[in-house]
């Protein structure tokens, strides 16, 4: 790497240490606790993933061009700055094992938010060309294409005419003044297509009316994952943009966590203004027409079922009763994990880890945990609400020999719906 993108590099991990990044390092009791709340270390016991040692780097920035004692140790030698070489081997602990689940964040004794700090550090390794390929190319098709699988508005159209063929349900798209704007990830277009056909069936059912946006159709936000500030604010401008060129009441973010953070908790002040929509995780949309006793279901699940809670959709975002208040109305038989709601564990390949492709030996090893988790409750089906999330899922029970049924919410509840919907108002 030359020594232009290191020098890039380092200026950017500079201009992160705000106000909270200073004093979260000052404050640093060194307890390890963080460690134990990661399941990098857990599942490894290796103490080179303990979350406070991933922010070395940043930390070297901040005591030698911040500190006192930092300057008076680099001044007589007892310290080295920080290198190119130092980055790139940095970066298997802030991008492998990371996936910004924030439980390190959530255990702190005096607070520090770890995961911010993380957030703040891969700024940097973006800067100096440290992020990993397949987040570099997974960021680079969702700028150029829209996608960061590639996925363009044919596919989806494709896939809008074989439910409207096959249901007799209208999908529509680019429609001026509707209550809703529903936005996809790449993961749900390819990987689960009926969900898109439940949102169909749940507004038709509710009596709302909805609308995809063909040039912004896409919520994922691998600005947020790879650490690239000017990358999810592109990203986040284009749904803005669209929900104020339709004139939506509410921007709906899909079963995918990283989405929801980018425009709902990051969105505003990544554009520098207020939103003229509000912004709702679809769970938060369906729960908000449960109250309203517009979500009509029948029939109950009898299988031991439990929810898995998507990191950032639930620690980091707050939707906790939500998904349970839910299942609750089409499952006989729930029982949660042990550490569930905000003290879950995390799938392990959130924050882009899943795009990693060096990642994926240490991603299955971590999925213990989880597996872990069910062996000690007997459940015979997983419900979640992330794509990301069902996808690891999948791919982690299939590692460990493991028969479970990995099942969306959104479209279970579709799947319980009365068989006389309200259409009162409903988009025809």
């Amino acid at each position: 790497m030359s020594n232009a993108s290191f020098s890039r590099g380092y200026q950017a991990l500079k201009a992160q240490i705000d106000a909270p990044i200073a004093a979260y390092f000052s404050s640093c009791v060194h307890c390890g606790l963080c460690a134990e709340a990661c399941l990098f270390f857990t599942e490894t016991r290796d103490p080179k993933y303990t979350p406070i040692h991933k922010l070395e780097p940043l930390r070297k920035v901040w005591e030698q061009e911040y500190t006192l004692v930092g300057k008076l140790k680099a001044w007589f030698g007892l310290s080295t700055p920080l290198h190119d070489q130092e980055l790139a081997d940095w970066q298997e602990f802030i991008y492998n094992s990371c996936t910004l689940c924030g439980r390190c964040s959530l255990v702190c004794p005096v607070g520090n938010d770890l995961s911010y700090m993380i957030r703040k550090e891969r700024e940097g390794m973006v800067a100096a060309g440290h992020a990993p390929d397949g987040q570099i190319s997974a960021a680079k098709r969702a700028i150029t294409v829209g996608s960061p699988m590639g996925v363009k508005f044919p596919a989806l159209q494709a896939q809008i005419k074989h439910i409207e063929k096959d249901t007799g349900f209208i999908v529509p798209v680019n429609q001026v003044g509707a209550e809703y704007m529903v936005t996809l990830s790449s993961m749900e277009i390819m990987n689960y297509p009926e969900y898109l056909e439940a949102l169909a069936r749940i507004f038709k059912h509710a009596g709302k009316t909805w609308t995809l946006c063909s040039e912004a159709f896409e919520a994922t936000n691998t600005g947020i994952q790879i650490g690239s500030s000017d990358i999810a604010r592109e990203l986040v401008s284009r749904l803005v943009n669209a929900a104020e060129r339709l004139q939506v009441k509410t921007l709906v973010s899909p079963e995918c966590g990283h989405a929801y953070t980018a425009i709902r908790w990051e969105g505003a002040n990544l554009m520098g203004k207020a939103f003229t929509f509000k912004v709702q995780h679809i769970l938060e949309v369906l729960e908000e027409l449960r109250q309203q006793g517009k979500l009509k279901t029948e029939g109950l699940e009898t299988a031991r079922m439990t929810f898995h809670d998507p990191c950032q959709l639930v620690r980091r975002g707050g939707v906790i009763d939500e998904p349970r208040n839910l299942l609750k109305t089409v499952a006989q038989n729930f029982v949660e994990m042990e550490d569930a709601g905000k003290m879950n564990w995390c799938c392990g390949a959130g924050g882009g880890v899943g795009a990693i492709e060096q990642a994926h030996e240490l991603k299955t090893r971590v999925f213990q945990r989880k597996i872990s988790q069910l062996d000690a409750i007997k459940v015979e089906t997983v419900v979640t609400a992330c794509a990301n999330c069902r996808i690891t899922l999948e791919e982690g029970f299939e590692a460990y020999n493991r028969e479970m049924p990995v099942l969306g919410l959104t479209e279970l509840i579709a799947q319980h719906l009365v068989e006389e919907p309200a259409t009162e108002n409903a988009h025809e």
